[in-house]
Parts: C-alpha cells; structure tokens; sequence
C-alpha cells in the first residue's frame, strides 16, 4: 500500500517560531503593505511574518540591480517563494552603478529605496517594511563614527521615514542577526545568500566581519547600549531641528546676516544647516560650513561677498541675506 504523501506544511506551519511575529505583533499598520524582499534571511523572515500577521494584505517588491550575475537567480527564488507562499511579487529593475567617485553601496541603496517607493505607490500600497536588524543599525553607527558624523549619523536608522511620500518601516531593528540566522536554519527555510556580503572590500563588510565578533566578546550588550545612544542622539537632533525651524521663522524663512551675528556660532551652524536642508536639500560638509561661518562673522561692510561653494551650488550674498545658488547640471 502506497504511503500517504507528506502534507505540504502551512504559512502558519512554517512561521512557527518565527523571531520577527513578537516585533510585527503591537505594530498597527495601514494596510496594504508592502515587504522589500531579496531573498536574503532578513527579509525572508519579515516576509513570512508579515504574510501571517496581515493575511491577504501583504505583497513583496523585490529589486533587481543590475550589479552581479546572481542577481537573476535571486529574482527567480523569489518568485518561487512567493508563488507558494500566495504572496504577489512585484519585480523592479534599477540601474544601480554609481557615478565616478560616489560610494557604490550610497548608490544602490539610493536607487533601491527609490525603486521600493514608486512600486509602493504604483501598487496603492500604504506602507514598505525593511528588514535591517540590530546588527545593522550597529554597523551604521559604526559607519557614521568612522566618518566623523554628527547627531543625525549618530542616530543611525530611524525605525520610521518617508521616501517620496511612501512610509518606511524597520520594525526589526530590536531582533540581533544571530536570533535570524538560528531560527532559517532550524526551519530549514531556503534563502539566498548575496556573495558580496562577505566581500571586506566594502566598508560595512569590514565592520560586520571583523568589528562585531571582537565587540561581542569584549561588550555582549553593546547591540542594547548602542542602540540606546543612536535613540539620544536621535532625541537631540529632534531638539535641535525644532530650535532650528523656530530661528529661521523668525528669520522669515531666509538667513539675515545681521540677525544671523547675533546668534552663537553653533546656533549659526545649527541654523544654516536646516536651511540648506529643508530649503535647498543641500548639505555643507564641516570646513565648507566653518568656511561660511567666518565669512558671516567677517561680513561688517556692504561690500563684503560671500561666495562659497555647499554640496552642489553655492552660498553667496545678496543684500543683506544669504541665497543658495544651485550649480546648473555638468556644470564643473
């Protein structure tokens, strides 16, 4: 007599244990949403916790590159594990190679955000969950001390944000890698594994390979602590952010050089940033902003100029206020 073939284990089945069900469990979401998924065990298990928490309302988005071979099978696993999952998959290719001098990773990401964003609108989706976990928000903190970064790299990841209207959200970034890698494994859940990951070429590579592993030996909380103080200093940009808003306005939204004088240096910088931010989506790096701090300080006569360049323009006088300039596209 023939056996009896095995059932084909359930969404719930498979769920089981899941690490990311207790961080999705408290999380009231709009809905639908959208999972970003590569393949890899982080989105995997966002996936599947997902797909069980909000039945029905869950679609993957999955990015395909451009930028390695494998990339074609990792959009072809996807489709698999969706397809038995029940789940729609939307596919996006991107051109994600970065140009002459800009940092690869800074350019796949952009363009993977920006790709996850216009499939999340073209879908009606209300939202677009990450699956970066408490061991990535380290290795970014990390990045940004590497780079000298003030509070806005020092809070790391924000566990909520927008993208071109479209909201994003980590609700891993509690969860340690090593709680997802255990449970893929015990599951027997079938991932992709992206070969550049172990790549120490790149930065966060190094990071992850060389830097956890001694931090967990000499400080085994240091994923609790230094999430702790990316949550600080996310709390003083805040801070620092509403000071900033309430000086422009009285400002009347553009910079006064004389009113600008009679602020503290720090709260010039503070200021300045802000605007060039919010006004100009432009960010000065440190000497370009010390460089245009002493030139308001230097700025005693009516023909004083100032003209220095900030990002991808330039600050000048006009009048008695400060313009920024925005340098026409191939413009040297």
């Amino acid at each position: 007599m023939a056996a009896s073939p095995t059932p084909r284990p359930t969404l719930a089945d498979i769920a089981q244990g899941n690490p990311a069900r207790l961080a999705l469990a408290g999380l009231a979401l709009p809905l639908p949403l959208a999972v970003a998924y590569s393949g890899g065990a982080d989105s995997t298990v966002l996936l599947l916790a997902a797909a069980q928490r909000w039945p029905g309302q869950v679609r993957a988005i999955h990015v395909h590159h451009g930028l390695q071979a494998a990339g074609d099978a990792f959009e072809q696993h996807c489709r698999a594990t969706c397809l038995g999952l029940g789940v729609p998959l939307q596919v996006r290719r991107v051109d994600a190679r970065n140009a002459p001098g800009d940092s690869p990773e800074d350019a796949a990401r952009q363009a993977r955000y920006a790709a996850l964003a216009d499939g999340a609108r073209e879908a009606g989706l209300q939202a677009v969950l990450l699956g970066q976990h408490a061991d990535d928000q380290v290795e970014t903190l990390l990045l940004a001390l590497s780079r000298g970064a003030g509070l806005p790299g020092l809070a790391a990841m924000a566990p909520v944000f927008q993208r071109e209207g479209v909201p994003f959200v980590r609700p891993l970034l509690a969860l340690p890698a090593r709680a997802i890698r255990e449970w893929i494994a015990q599951a027997g859940v079938v991932v992709v594994e992206d070969p550049t990951n172990a790549d120490t070429a790149f930065t966060r590579n190094r990071i992850r390979h060389l830097l956890l592993p001694a931090l967990q030996e000499a400080f085994p909380q240091y994923r609790e602590t230094f999430a702790r103080s990316s949550r600080h200093a996310a709390q003083a940009q805040q801070l620092l952010e509403g000071v900033a808003a309430e000086d422009l306005a009285r400002l009347g939204g553009v910079p006064a050089i004389s009113a600008l004088q009679l602020l503290a240096r720090a709260r010039q910088a503070n200021l300045l940033r802000h605007w060039l931010r919010t006004a100009h989506a432009a960010s000065a790096s440190a000497a370009q902003l010390e460089e245009l701090l002493d030139q308001v300080a230097d700025c005693t006569t009516r023909g004083h100029k100032i003209r220095i360049k900030v990002g991808a323009g330039m600050v000048e006088r006009q009048g008695e206020r400060l313009a920024f300039i925005s340098s026409p596209c191939g413009a040297g």
